[in-house]
Parts: C-alpha cells; structure tokens; sequence
C-alpha cells in the first residue's frame, strides 16, 4: 500500500513538479477551497459591515511612477482603523494599492505576490508588467462572486515597465476589467476628488519630489470632501503610505520623509486651505 505523504513527512510529487507557472491554477487543482473567490459565504440577512479601505492614488512621471494610499478604515460611518496599510510591493518593480473589502484586499495581495513569485521560480524570467496586470485582473474576476455580494476589492496597479523604460498605471473594476491610465489614476471613495484634483495639477515634466508632493495634495483634497478618506494625522504621526518604483525598483519613503512631507504641505494650507490653485490659461 502506498505510504501517505503527510504521514511521512513527504510532499507530494505534484508539489515538487508544478505543471503551471501560475500559483492560482496550481492552488485551485491542489486546494481550491482556499482561494479567496471559490469560499461559499454563510446566508446573512442584511448589509454586512467588514472594514473598507478608502482612496488609492497613483501618477506617473519621466523616470517612474508614484503609488499612494490613505491610512483610513471604515465600517459604516466608524473608523474602523487610523492606520491600516493600503500599498504593498507586488515585486521588485511593481505594487498594488488596495480599496474595497480591506480583509479580502490584503489576502488577495499576499495571493498576488505568490503568483509572481511562482512564475519567476517555475519559468526562471520575471513576468512582464503587462502579464503582471493581466494575472492580478483574472484574480479579481474570479472574486466576482463575492463582490456581487458586497465584498468588493478593487486595487490600483503601478510599476516600472523594463520592456518600454516607463512607469504605467492599471485600473480594474469588480469584474476584472482592466484599463491603462495615462499620466495619473485613484480609486476608491475618495477617487473622485483625488482625481479632480490631480487632474488640475498634473504636468507630464514633474519631477519625483513633486509627483510625491501631487499625490499627497490629491489625498489631502479627497480627505477634505470624502468622510472615509483620512488625511495625514500630524498628533497620531500617521501619515499616508508613499511609494516610488523607478528603474532601480521599488522604493517606499520612510516615516520621516513622509513626515517632511505631509508637515510642508500642511503649512502652506494654513495660509491655502484649498491647496494649490491651477492657472485659468
């Protein structure tokens, strides 16, 4: 009789010898009960409040592009948390920004970090940043289920293309549609005024520091006119999470750059509560 492998302490062959490059589809024939999409809820009565994350942003410029995210949760009109983590590295050249459903957001990151670090392990080459995009959309279309329930989860893609030399930007609806933004992108319920608001200051010459200076100004703006959105809390020292991903990879500024950051741009709305005003011509 054929010894169990559990027993022995052995893994299966199918583990050793994975036929896919990709981590979904060889978790999916392995255990497909725990991928995030194929669990079957209980039946509930109601609206169901889980933690949402809020306002993801993003804005490209001539070396790289700049990802960025609040530090907000809510549950209903509560915060739920004053500092919870939106924005992860994907890889050396890639992160994804997350807005939605907060719990199933973070499990579907660490699943989307796994499925590039299968590919690069079983094939040996990095994924490209199209395919990269391409995988993280076929994971939130197999959420599909979930979302039509309420428990969405719809992320904000950036990275620096090795092929082209340029940083590109990645939007997705709940269905996993996918679409490409030029210049600049934001997501979640802040989206609006973030949006709005890097659509009158964006200039496709900026700089590093003033693409990280744009990106923390739209999050002050939709902090301002959004409830779910928090803006930088000088008292608390939570500031928003600010990440750049260049040619040499992916890089996330540090407490004190943030710090220098969010202070600079707070004491000029002293004198501008509004922000900085575009040119009417």
């Amino acid at each position: 009789m054929e010894a169990n492998p559990r027993s022995t302490g052995r893994l299966p062959a199918a583990f050793l010898t994975p036929g896919s490059s990709s981590f979904m589809d060889f978790l999916g024939d392995q255990a497909p009960e725990m991928l995030p999409g194929r669990r079957v809820l209980p039946p509930t009565q109601g609206v169901v409040e889980a933690p949402h994350g809020t306002t993801i942003v993003a804005a490209a410029f001539p070396g790289g592009v700049v990802l960025a995210g609040d530090r907000r949760a809510t549950m209903g009109n509560m915060i739920a948390q004053r500092d919870i983590e939106k924005v992860f590295p994907a890889d050396e050249y890639s992160a994804v920004g997350i807005a939605g459903t907060a719990g199933l957001a973070v499990e579907m990151v660490k699943l989307f970090q796994l499925e590039l670090e299968h590919f690069e392990k079983v094939e040996g080459a990095q994924l490209s940043l199209e395919g990269k995009a391409n995988r993280l959309s076929t994971m939130i279309r197999s959420n599909l289920g979930m979302a039509m329930q309420g428990l969405a989860v719809v992320p904000l893609f950036a990275g620096w293309d090795v092929d082209r030399d340029k940083g590109r930007i990645f939007s997705y609806d709940v269905t996993g549609g996918r679409s490409e933004e030029q210049g600049f992108a934001a997501t979640g319920s802040g989206s609006i005024f973030a949006r709005g608001s890097m659509k009158k200051l964006y200039r496709d010459d900026l700089t590093e520091q003033q693409t990280t200076t744009l990106v923390v100004q739209a999050l002050y703006d939709a902090a301002d006119d959004d409830s779910a959105t928090g803006g930088p809390d000088m008292a608390r020292r939570i500031y928003p999470i600010v990440t750049v991903i260049t040619e040499e990879g992916f890089r996330r500024l540090n407490e004190a750059e943030s710090s220098e950051l969010a202070r600079s741009i707070l004491e000029r709305r002293m004198e501008q509560p509004d922000g900085p005003r575009a040119a009417l011509l």
